[in-house]
């Protein structure tokens, strides 16, 4: 099984991090935000791996974060670093991720005070393409921040108008607390989407129907982890008694042929 989407820091950060993260949230972490813990709450799921996402929130993040991704890469961890809309370095510092030998990269519009279909960032995406890299991107609302609408599922269409070719991965089924939207916008479209910090918040079915009436080629596993239960979030799939075939695709077999 792999997990799309996980969160970890240096252990140093960690520390500060997630007891910062947890009051801005209002949220509980169920590991203490290291490589270590990720690998222990891997373990006790039987998960085998997890791409762990990092944020720039700075520009000048973005070496710290390549270094530490290089050194937690792993059989199991497939890192994916970050970079910030305004380093003037933007599209080098992409160029290197791509031959540091990464999948892809993070990006988060609200830590990173951006909207995802905005002029500004063309020559962003334009490089990702160019590198043939995966992007991730938090999407719908966030649970720390004022609801704006920065990543909805409308800002997922246009930005995919402007960019078809874009290798885009958007969280949280399509977009948190905004599934509505979702389902009117974005079901049944060939979008990548993980299912992290979604079943906690709909009911079954619900869920049920926003992932049975997805493509199923284009669903992936994902838990946000530390801030969700790999062991819980992996029950709550399996509890929508999904076709096994489907639920084989959404646990590992679309993500494998993502990254391969």
């Amino acid at each position: 099984m792999i997990d799309f989407h996980t969160h970890a820091f240096p252990e140093s950060v960690a520390t500060r991090a997630i007891p910062a993260l947890e009051k801005t949230g209002n949220v509980q972490a169920y590991s203490d935000g290291t490589t270590a813990g990720l690998l222990a709450s891997m373990d006790l799921a039987g998960i085998e791996k997890s791409v762990v996402c990092s944020i720039a929130t700075r520009p000048e993040q973005f070496q710290p974060i390549l270094d530490w991704s290089r050194q937690i890469r792993s059989n199991r961890l497939i890192p994916l670093p970050s970079v910030h809309p305004e380093d003037p370095l933007l599209a080098d510092h992409i160029r290197t991720i791509k031959d540091q030998g990464f999948v892809g990269i993070k990006l988060h519009p609200y830590y990173q005070d951006f909207f995802l279909a905005e002029d500004r960032l063309a020559e962003l995406y334009e490089t990702v393409i160019e590198c043939d890299l995966l992007l991730v991107a938090h999407t719908g609302f966030d649970i720390a921040y004022p609801r704006v609408r920065r990543a909805d599922p409308a800002q997922v269409t246009s930005l995919l108008q402007q960019f078809p070719d874009l290798k885009l991965v958007i969280t949280h089924l399509g977009g948190w607390d905004d599934w509505e939207e979702v389902h009117r916008l974005l079901i049944g479209k060939p979008i990548y989407m993980e299912i992290s910090f979604a079943l906690d918040f709909l009911s079954k079915k619900q869920a049920r129907d926003l992932i049975t009436s997805h493509q199923p080629d284009y669903l992936l596993f994902g838990t946000d982890s530390p801030w969700a239960d790999q062991a819980a979030c992996l029950k709550q799939l399996q509890e929508l008694n999904l076709d096994k075939e489907l639920f084989e695709r959404i646990i590992r077999k679309n993500a494998e042929r993502l990254m391969s």
